[in-house]
């Protein structure tokens, strides 16, 4: 297999044709998120206090990317330009609309005010224009599974005290409303799993196995968290699992209602 030839089977081809991820892909996106994100810390760190106020002012950014997400996937853009909206260009492309948006507000004492306000703007708009275009098939989907996130995230709340601040409960939130809303859109609605270890888990060990084991993953790796002394390294971890969590898990949920 010639150079060309690796790219396309195991690039290219995942997004045009809608393949999902391979392991070659996985750990290549994988390496390439840890580098973005070490050399974003390090710049945001000498700039802002991450702190819980960061972390809230982000959060529209992840709707922002999530209900953008949906809009690829119902069809409303063609290729090439669809593949803008597909993981994990999306990412790139809301990091090249809320990081200068964060630069410019940073020149105002509470920038996570403007900051957010245009997050949430945006992804209001966006959220509008799916609801206008897309038919809800599918409405407990989003209730049932943000209520089973929610009553497994304060239990995991009430047992560990050192993982009771909100950041924290926000990550096991939003890892296990992603769980639990993969888990009812491959039982009960056939959808499929595109990612590798996930895949793998429920060919293996089934669907209910995808909540169990991320809770496993999110508790142990929020223990972790914890102990480190740093607080904006602390933060700025949780604000990476936040996302990494949040967004699959809205776009999976809003996926499974519009069924699209």
């Amino acid at each position: 297999m010639d150079l060309w030839s690796f790219i396309k089977k195991y690039y290219i081809d995942s997004i045009v044709y809608k393949e999902g991820y391979n392991i070659v892909n996985t750990l290549t996106w994988a390496a390439i998120l840890v580098l973005v994100a070490y050399f974003l810390y390090r710049f945001l760190e000498k700039r802002f206090e991450i702190d819980e106020k960061f972390i809230l002012a982000t959060v529209p950014y992840v709707f922002l990317g999530s209900f953008s997400r949906i809009v690829e996937d119902a069809g409303f853009l063609n290729p090439p330009t669809s593949y803008l909206f597909m993981s994990p260009f999306i990412f790139f492309l809301i990091f090249l609309l809320a990081f200068p948006i964060l630069i410019v507000s940073r020149k105002i004492k509470k920038y996570y005010i403007p900051y957010a306000f245009v997050g949430i703007l945006s992804s209001f708009a966006v959220l509008v224009l799916l609801i206008l275009n897309l038919r809800i098939v599918n409405p407990l989907v989003l209730p049932s599974s943000i209520s089973m996130a929610l009553l497994v995230s304060f239990a995991f709340f009430a047992i560990f005290k050192n993982t009771r601040n909100f950041a924290s409960f926000s990550v096991m939130f939003a890892h296990m409303f992603d769980g639990f809303a993969s888990f009812m859109g491959i039982s009960y609605h056939g959808y499929v799993e595109i990612h590798v270890l996930p895949g793998f888990i429920v060919e293996y060990l089934g669907p209910i196995a995808l909540p169990l084991v991320k809770f496993a993953v999110i508790a142990l790796a929020l223990l972790i968290v914890e102990s480190e002394e740093n607080k904006n390294l602390r933060n700025f971890i949780k604000l990476a699992l936040l996302i990494l969590g949040l967004g699959p898990a809205l776009r999976n949920a809003l996926r499974i209602t519009f069924a699209v």
